[in-house]
């Protein structure tokens, strides 16, 4: 297959984030295997206008506040002329609207959706363009197949009158050979960590309240944020609000190769996100041997497995999210009983065969369009997921 991608980043970008980690994995992956895969996203300093990564053609243009607008002027003058088998627009943040313009077989890869989450990011001004925009996704997409990284983002689209034969589910993996899968050595005093961006929807102002009520039972205990992100200054800020600072260590970026050793000499890791596609760095804590307390939210709930994997609160419930810290930290037993489990949850998330899986439903996609011809809608058979622990990522995760 000949494939074109759009995104609004690729891996390199200093934006970047769990869709483009989940974009890069499956397609380096199905371009090993020789398919010719070709990715259109924006550009940002220092960036070559053209380069191939993992097998990848990396085509950069635009800044990534206005890539949006490339996308159809670049389709029309350059790519419908390239002879691609499948276009696939990747739906993160502002909708591309790629069906009013694509006339190739289209594959929509969604994470999650905004909603009204995207005013506690950005404000109103901004967030209601972005409002605005996934409502006129509603309308544009309704017909278009779809490959979604968890039930919780399916059920989303389903709710806002989305066709739930038009979806599979492709979960978010991790690379097997960078975890050790294995509970290691922890750090001699409790220790907490944060992992990820720090933006204001992510909520690590709620950690960093609890971490505040937690010290008061156990003055030993240590909190590490790893991650950067706009909503630094005012976390620290708080830790030293709270008169915690002395305990809080906001440990900057983490590179890929620093994450595995990070996440094994934790006791836990906590995403307190009010909203995600998945939780990717629930499975890959798990895979170090450190379970996970997590809000109990669409996209993170699909990544844990409650009393099994790590726990899960009510968000924004501060009080609860302590005392469950407290009783892990204070509970040799139980927090030995969810590492092990946590490694035997993870080992299931293998990109092998989310790649796999991503290269049938192409495929599929493709011979649809081929069947119903170029003007037909695409309604596509029901994803068949099942729910036994095999060592495929189709096996779904159990809700608690």
């Amino acid at each position: 297959m000949k494939i074109l991608i759009f995104n609004w980043q690729d891996i390199t970008n200093p934006h970047a984030g769990g869709a483009e980690t989940h974009l890069h994995e499956i397609f380096s992956r199905i371009a090993a295997l020789g398919h010719a895969v070709t990715l259109f996203c924006s550009s940002y300093r220092g960036a070559k206008p053209e380069e191939t990564i993992d097998g990848i053609r990396v085509i950069r243009e635009g800044h990534r506040n206005v890539f949006n607008a490339f996308i159809p002027l670049r389709y029309l003058t350059r790519f419908r002329h390239e002879g691609y088998d499948i276009v696939v627009d990747d739906l993160n943040k502002i909708p591309f609207f790629t069906p009013l313009f694509v006339k190739e077989p289209l594959l929509v890869i969604a994470h999650h959706l905004f909603a009204h989450s995207i005013f506690a990011e950005v404000g109103r001004i901004s967030g209601s363009y972005v409002y605005a925009a996934e409502w006129l996704m509603n309308h544009i997409y309704r017909t278009m197949p779809f490959a979604v990284v968890s039930e919780s983002t399916l059920q989303e689209f389903v709710e806002r009158g989305f066709r739930r034969e038009n979806f599979s589910i492709i979960y978010n993996c991790i690379d097997q050979k960078q975890f050790p899968f294995a509970v290691l050595r922890k750090h001699a005093v409790p220790t907490i960590a944060y992992f990820g961006r720090l933006k204001r929807y992510k909520s690590v102002h709620h950690l960093l309240q609890a971490f505040a009520i937690v010290r008061k039972s156990l003055p030993t205990v240590e909190l590490r944020i790893m991650g950067k992100g706009d909503a630094e200054p005012e976390l620290q800020a708080l830790s030293a609000t709270l008169g915690v600072q002395d305990a809080v260590r906001f440990c900057g970026f983490i590179s890929e190769s620093q994450k595995a050793s990070a996440l094994a000499a934790v006791h836990c890791v906590v995403n307190p996100s009010m909203k995600e596609g998945w939780g990717i760095i629930n499975i890959e804590a798990n895979a170090c041997g450190t379970p996970i307390i997590s809000a109990n939210v669409p996209g993170l709930r699909d990544s844990v497995r409650h009393s099994e994997s790590g726990l899960l609160y009510e968000y924004g419930n501060i009080e609860q999210l302590a005392n469950e810290l407290i009783t892990l930290l204070s509970d040799d037993g139980l927090r030995l009983r969810l590492s092990e489990g946590a490694v035997a949850f993870a080992r299931q998330f293998d990109w092998d065969n989310s790649a796999r899986l991503m290269v049938e439903r192409l495929e599929g996609v493709i011979q649809t369009r081929q069947t119903l011809g170029t003007t037909a809608f695409v309604h596509l058979a029901e994803p068949t997921i099942p729910t036994t622990t095999s060592a495929t990522v189709s096996a779904r995760p159990a809700n608690p």
